[in-house]
């Protein structure tokens, strides 16, 4: 997976774990694809301030799934689902994951 990608999902995970102005820089990057020279202009921070706020969020976003292995989990999880051939005892299980909140 690319690496991108990735950092997206664990965002979407882990995202609510960053502080507002650590959301709002990374999403201002990554969702709405400004520059840190766009970013920093804006915040009337430096260029390199922004970039090492993203790098640490980044860094957290790892750690967080190291620590807490909540993406592994459900993969783990939707894979053991895909076997069971039992469609109505699927459901059952899915609906009760959704249910624990997994993004």
């Amino acid at each position: 997976m690319e690496d991108y990608e990735y950092i997206i999902i664990l965002y979407d995970y882990y995202g609510e774990l960053l502080s507002d102005i650590q959301r709002k820089y990374f999403e201002e990057y990554y969702f709405d694809n400004l520059s840190l020279s766009e970013i920093s202009e804006n915040e009337n921070k430096s260029r390199n301030a922004i970039h090492k706020n993203i790098k640490g969020v980044i860094s957290k976003l790892y750690d967080y799934e190291q620590k807490l292995r909540l993406y592994e989990k459900e993969k783990r999880i939707k894979n053991i689902i895909s076997k069971i051939d039992n469609e109505e005892l699927k459901k059952e299980i899915e609906e009760l994951l959704w249910k624990i909140d997994f993004p």
